[in-house]
């Protein structure tokens, strides 16, 4: 099961980290259509070419329409997207100043504790994104340049947010078997240690 769920996450942050190079690619484009817009019509530029602002507008060279929708939306699902394997190798940040201190066990206890409560956290804020999407559907709200449904981008991130659950329920249940038996059946945590 754990090989199942790991491949899920993985292929979950590919997908999101292949969202953000698009999102990467489309600001460069985005920047520089803009950047290039912008110059040709200054006025200096203008005395010197007053052609080259009618032949950059004629080429349609300019800022990416929707841009900001765009990335704003791609980043809520890359982040969502992210969430499962990052918790599957339990890369959340640490801060272990007191911990350190406490025997093996109690720190396992510890661990499991917190998968618990994260996997109660990512539920809320699943179900919050479903009522949300569902709230967006019912208005059929839009946004405001592209005119897309508001209620895509709450379902992008409401799907990245199952496997985050999914997941989350998986770590749990096996951080609680592993306080019941004594073995250990997930790897340490990978998770940056301040």
């Amino acid at each position: 099961m754990t090989v199942f769920v790991e491949k899920i996450a993985k292929w979950t942050a590919v997908l999101g980290g292949l969202v953000l190079v698009g999102l990467i690619v489309l600001a460069v484009i985005s920047i520089v259509g803009r950047s290039i817009n912008t110059v040709a019509f200054l006025p200096e530029v203008v005395e010197f070419a007053p052609f080259l602002g009618g032949v950059v507008e004629g080429i349609g060279i300019r800022g990416v329409t929707g841009d900001f929708e765009m990335i704003e939306v791609g980043v809520a699902f890359a982040i969502f997207s992210f969430l499962p394997y990052c918790q599957l190798r339990g890369g959340h940040a640490s801060v272990d100043i007191f911990t350190s201190f406490l025997p093996r066990k109690a720190n396992h206890f510890l661990i499991a504790f917190w998968d618990i409560v994260l996997a109660g956290v990512i539920m809320l804020i699943c179900w919050r994104l479903y009522e949300g999407m569902m709230g967006k559907m019912s208005a059929h709200e839009t946004s405001m340049l592209l005119q897309i449904p508001v209620w895509w981008a709450y379902c992008l991130s409401f799907l990245a947010s199952l496997v985050s659950v999914f997941v989350g329920v998986y770590i749990m249940i096996v951080r609680f078997l592993e306080i019941l038996t004594g073995h250990k059946y997930m790897p340490e945590s990978e998770g940056a240690s301040h």
